[in-house]
């Protein structure tokens, strides 16, 4: 699809030959351009990757965008992100940075392990309590607002580890914690290779130094996102090994670990059940006096093949049928959300004359789920419905 942005006084379509020198020009000027799907136009941002200048959607501005633009996002309601949105999410409308209240913290006293941090949607019941961003919810955040939720067959084979690690950067550069940028505090490790290892490790040393302890007060934490190699038991604990990380090990202790096996048994089970798909940790750690990293709070999210996360057999099918599919499809992401309450698992945003969201009945579903789903139905007037009763049978034809 051609696309009409404007920069300065210019308008350029996302093929133009010299599209490439203005954004290079207003990357140094600090300028906006913007996406002319609707007038007077929609802010956007530029990213560098490398030579390469991108033009990236501003946080949180998807649902402004045209429903034919790229840059569109799905209505925030039929999922997780919607009860997060001005509560433990703020979008500074002029600087484009969202700013983040987290549930779990990036600093620690004492040296016993924490909880789990996936959030059981226990703390939603708590009325008139800001709502605040759980371990999991921060990794579906990232994963959103990277656009790693987004597919189409055309994509096949061009997803690999190093640019959604820079996608996943970028995305954190415009989130903020506390006042400080998420990106500071953020560790995704680079794809690694053998000739490049001491670089790579230079490079690791240095961005880790904010994990150093200090010679007193609390340690301050960071945040790591990386993919499972493995749970490797040791001396007195297990170590988390993530690819791209070799000889880096991250210790867990037994509480830690035994809590993590039971409180993610599904992802693990799924991850252990099809050899394709990644699983993904995301954690708080810090670095102890001998400079080892020890992990306080964690959480694992499994994605497909492509990187598309899901959470049941009956996701991975659907997100399986869709990876076969050119339209291009957004995945819905749970958030704090508890697992009995019915979210859009994915959606065809694109689709003409009206677009589609999907809804998996689990076969669990009791007249609660049903009646929520209604009112979710219900709420997007706009957008058709395709829903798999897993009771009833296998999945339908998916609508493409």
């Amino acid at each position: 699809m051609m696309r009409q942005f404007r920069i300065g006084a210019e308008s350029y379509d996302n093929n133009a030959p010299d599209l490439q020198a203005a954004l290079k020009s207003a990357y140094g000027r600090g300028q906006r351009p913007l996406c002319l799907c609707k007038e007077p136009g929609m802010p956007m941002y530029i990213a560098r990757m490398g030579d390469l200048f991108l033009i990236k959607r501003m946080p949180l501005t998807g649902a402004q965008h045209d429903p034919t633009c790229e840059s569109f996002e799905p209505p925030y309601e039929l999922s997780g992100l919607g009860a997060l949105i001005g509560s433990a999410i703020q979008l500074d409308p002029t600087s484009g940075m969202a700013a983040l209240k987290l549930e779990f913290s990036l600093s620690k006293r004492g040296s016993r392990a924490s909880l789990i941090g996936a959030g059981n949607g226990a703390a939603d019941s708590v009325i008139g309590q800001p709502r605040k961003m759980t371990l999991r919810g921060l990794l579906h955040y990232l994963w959103h607002e990277a656009g790693m939720t987004k597919w189409t067959s055309a994509w096949s084979g061009k997803r690999h580890w190093w640019n959604l690690q820079w996608h996943l950067t970028e995305a954190a550069k415009h989130m903020v914690v506390k006042g400080v940028p998420l990106s500071d505090i953020l560790y995704i490790p680079e794809q690694f290779r053998s000739q490049n290892k001491q670089a790579i490790e230079q490079r690791r040393t240095e961005a880790l130094t904010h994990a150093l302890p200090p010679k007193n007060g609390p340690r301050p934490l960071m945040v790591l996102v990386g993919e499972v190699k493995e749970f490797a038991p040791v001396r007195s604990g297990v170590n988390l090994v993530v690819k791209h990380m070799p000889g880096f090990p991250l210790i867990l202790d037994e509480r830690l670990h035994r809590r993590l096996q039971a409180r993610f048994e599904s992802e693990i089970t799924l991850w252990s059940a099809d050899d394709a798909s990644h699983l993904i940790a995301v954690a708080t750690f810090g670095l102890n006096a001998a400079g080892l990293a020890i992990i306080e709070e964690i959480a694992l999210m499994v994605v497909s093949e492509n990187w598309i996360p899901y959470e049941s057999a009956y996701e991975k099918k659907t997100v399986d049928g869709l990876a076969r599919v050119r339209e291009q499809s957004t995945k819905g992401l749970r958030y704090n959300m508890p697992l009995d309450q019915p979210m859009a698992a994915a959606m065809l945003l694109q689709r003409q004359p009206r677009p589609v969201a999907l809804y998996i009945v689990p076969p669990t579903a009791d007249e609660k789920f049903e009646a929520t789903l209604d009112e979710l139905i219900a709420l997007r007037p706009e957008m058709d419905a395709w829903i798999w009763r897993v009771a009833e049978g296998e999945m339908p034809p998916l609508p493409t």
